[in-house]
């Protein structure tokens, strides 16, 4: 039987949507365990989520969504769920926990979710070198990690008020997967940062101290790898003299 290969691009670009899409149904699964105070499943649903959105960036890439289905806005339909599941639902975690008290809760919640808003519709918000401009409000891995660490709640205002702040400057934050410098590095960084975020999870936050480490250095590296990268700028060889 003879196919007809000329829709095989189109099936493939559009399962990538498909597959994009699934991120909404996660976020909502989320939503409904942390509606439960069942914190453990809601950050499982947000990892699972997590790594949806880390591959299907590639794979619209590869099979060139923008040509082959262009009904559908890739872009405005991974910002949606990217708010559900990076801002909106950990924020409410955040709030409906005992991590957070009073004012506190009041304050975080309230400006996670309104800068972050901004953020998302900033045109901005990518650099050409595919870094993001300022902090891309990954809410849901700081709150995964303020889950399992607990720190003191003074310490959860600050990071929240300094991460807010730093959504608005000039400092770079690098994508795991388009960044192209130090990605040798930062790729595996963010792959260890996955399954400790599920390992911490799954274990309903009373991970091996061992994990807790993990989980802080691979986030630090991800939020300073960037501004480290405008401090060492690259060296470009220069330019051959033309005799």
């Amino acid at each position: 039987m003879r196919h007809d290969k000329t829709m095989t691009p189109k099936l493939r670009a559009y399962s990538v949507h498909l597959l994009t899409a699934t991120g909404a149904v996660f976020a909502m699964l989320a939503m409904l365990a942390a509606v439960e105070e069942a914190w453990s499943l809601m950050f499982l649903w947000l990892v699972v989520a997590f790594a949806v959105d880390g591959v299907d960036g590639p794979l619209a890439r590869k099979f060139h969504v923008g040509t082959h289905a262009r009904k559908i806005d890739g872009e405005l339909l991974d910002l949606i769920i990217d708010y559900l599941t990076y801002v909106f639902i950990p924020a409410f975690a955040l709030f409906s926990s005992d991590l957070l008290a009073g004012w506190t809760g009041w304050t975080v919640i309230i400006l996670i979710t309104f800068a972050s808003v901004i953020y998302f519709a900033d045109t901005r918000m990518k650099n050409p070198d595919n870094t993001f401009a300022g902090f891309p409000a990954c809410w849901n891995m700081v709150a995964l990690v303020i889950f399992a660490v607990e720190p003191p709640m003074g310490v959860i205002l600050l990071i929240s008020v300094a991460l807010t702040v730093a959504m608005f400057t000039p400092l770079k934050f690098v994508h795991p997967v388009r960044t192209r410098r130090w990605r040798a590095l930062t790729l595996p960084a963010a792959l260890v940062w996955t399954v400790l975020a599920g390992w911490a999870a799954w274990a309903d936050f009373d991970e091996h101290a061992v994990i807790s480490f993990g989980l802080i250095v691979t986030s630090l590296y991800l939020v300073l790898a960037g501004p480290l990268q405008q401090l060492f700028p690259e060296r470009r060889p220069a330019p051959a003299r033309i005799r």
